[in-house]
């Protein structure tokens, strides 16, 4: 096994070795298991849905993989971005390292591949566009994925997640068992990896080479082999390059860019994500009907399947609470679920023709599996907050204060509360988001409400330069409903880019759409568009409800 660790279904009942419970979390079955530890299905305070990963005891008892993971993982969940789905929770100081994350309904590409066959050209494209964009997100966070594979990359309707980023590097200087194996998966590493060379963010870009090409056709673009005659030849790339001839002609150019063997004459992410996005000819936010009907039944099959019940007694306030576990909103009623843990590939099955079922030679799940988390925004930015405080423009910090609103104080919470955790301040307040006249720029700020050209707090940019142009300053989603568990999921799982584009903000968000986030003062904020016009910029006019909710 490598680093990571599968994560499925949901899960079988706990062994009478398995543990209870783990720094408050109750652990309700085990869904998971590989080179680094245990995964278990637990729940948060919020009756949120979280995977729990348990570190195996011989890596807790090397005092350095500890201080490594502690880097590491601190790391992992100051990651904000673009479809990538990073670390909760975590502890180092107990007998067993931890770290938690969140469910997302999907299911790996790894066993997609598997089951239902090689991804139309299309799907291909915008499964490595997106992913380009979750790199970008991780490598500007100063992370390295170093274990980007097929079971790292997580299937949804609402498109691909990168998952289990940012502990591959700890584990690399740990002696592990002879049960452990070897760290990362040798068939998806890079040259410089495989060779034990210094390995950077472009050694993330060739393994997403590799993965598009067996996305593409369901064969490892040197060939068949086990994993280690595979990392043998990539270590050799240099002296005999892969065969990519046999590739569609949009396809193949993106591959060759990306396997170079020299890291410094790879393409970026960003430019891979752009060229990605103009083939496939679709907007990066766009991904209604991306993949192929089976595996779009399958993805609905696994939102309807139920996740255990929590034991009784729940956790308490006078019992032990996990240390950093936020009071998440309840679960949605199509529960979440994850991948499960392939069997080994036989590597010599030829390839099959596209969507039909085949043996995939690569071997995603023959040294490393995985667990599917999903972005907490709160609580990845409460550990940011406390590694320093993050600061855009001249804005107002995590944590400042609130500020009072030049029409009137802020109302006070109503009594409306749910089982959701949150009760509300306000409800379907009466918002407008007008374009600026001029080359300006104005500031929404959703906790007061109010918009204004200068403003310590905020959480939306509204710009008439170069060509006008929406900016989150809070990660932003978009909702399938209006109750505060369907907010905060949106605003976790389906997560806009950080700007939008003047001409792209209709589509984007038309009329009807429900954009969630938490705001600068840990408030959870929908915004429902109820009209958009001509305004007097590039920009148009949005007429918007808000509703705020706040902890209870």
């Amino acid at each position: 096994m490598g680093a990571g660790m599968a994560a499925h279904g949901t899960g079988e009942r706990l062994r009478d070795e398995d543990p209870r419970e783990i720094a408050g979390y109750r652990l309700l079955a085990r869904i998971g298991e590989g080179g680094m530890g245990t995964v278990y299905l637990s729940r948060t305070r919020g009756e949120q849905p979280v995977a729990l990963k348990v570190i195996r005891r011989e890596y807790g008892s090397d005092p350095g993989f500890r201080s490594r993971f502690e880097q590491e993982v601190r790391a992992a969940r100051r990651v904000q971005g673009y479809h990538v789905v990073p670390v909760v929770d975590h502890d180092t100081t107990g007998e067993q390292p931890w770290l938690a994350s969140m469910f997302v309904p999907g299911l790996s590409l790894h066993e997609a591949l598997v089951a239902h066959g090689p991804l139309p050209l299309p799907a291909v494209l915008r499964l490595v566009g997106c992913t380009a964009r979750a790199l970008t997100a991780i490598h500007t966070a100063g992370v390295v994925h170093r274990d980007l594979k097929p079971g790292n990359i997580l299937l949804s309707d609402q498109g691909p997640y990168v998952i289990d980023f940012g502990i591959a590097r700890a584990a690399d200087a740990t002696q592990l068992t002879a049960s452990a194996g070897l760290v990362g998966t040798p068939q998806f590493m890079s040259p410089e990896h495989a060779l034990g060379d210094p390995v950077g963010p472009a050694a993330d870009v060739f393994s997403l080479g590799l993965i598009a090409a067996v996305a593409a056709t369901g064969r490892h673009p040197y060939g068949d082999g086990g994993a280690l005659t595979l990392a043998a030849q990539i270590a050799n790339t240099a002296v005999r390059p892969p065969r990519l001839d046999v590739y569609d002609d949009t396809l193949r150019p993106l591959l060759e860019r990306c396997l170079s063997p020299d890291p410094a004459g790879r393409i970026g992410t960003e430019e891979l994500a752009t060229l990605c996005e103009r083939s496939a000819g679709h907007s990066p936010n766009d991904f209604t009907g991306w993949l192929p009907r089976p595996l779009t039944q399958e993805l609905a099959a696994r939102r309807r399947a139920p996740l255990p019940p929590s034991p009784e007694p729940t956790v308490t306030g006078s019992g032990p609470q996990p240390p950093h576990g936020p009071t998440f909103a309840a679960a949605p009623t199509a529960a979440p679920t994850v991948a499960p843990s392939p069997p080994p590939y036989a590597p010599t099955v030829p390839a099959a023709p596209p969507r039909t079922r085949t043996g995939l030679v690569v071997g995603g799940a023959v040294l490393a599996v995985v667990l599917a988390v999903v972005l907490t925004w709160t609580v990845a930015r409460s550990d940011s907050a406390s590694d320093g405080a993050r600061e855009q423009g001249d804005g107002k910090q995590s944590g400042q204060p609130a500020h009072p609103t030049a029409s009137g104080p802020k109302a006070s919470p109503g009594s409306t509360s749910d089982d959701s955790g949150y009760t509300v301040v306000f409800r379907d307040r009466p918002l407008t988001l007008r374009s600026p006249s001029g080359a300006n720029i104005v500031r929404v700020d959703l906790d007061v409400p109010q918009v204004v050209q200068d403003s310590p707090g905020r959480e939306i940019m509204l710009s008439e330069i170069s060509g006008g142009r929406w900016e989150f300053y809070t990660p932003m989603g978009k909702s399938v409903g209006k109750t505060p568990q369907e907010c905060l999921q949106g605003a976790r799982a389906d997560v806009l880019p950080k700007e939008i584009k003047a001409n792209d903000l209709p589509a984007t968000l038309p009329v009807g759409a429900l954009m969630c986030t938490v705001t600068t003062e840990d408030r959870l904020a929908m915004l429902e568009v109820t009209g958009i016009t001509t305004g007097h910029g590039n920009l148009p006019d949005y007429t918007t409800r808000l509703t705020l909710w706040q902890k209870r």
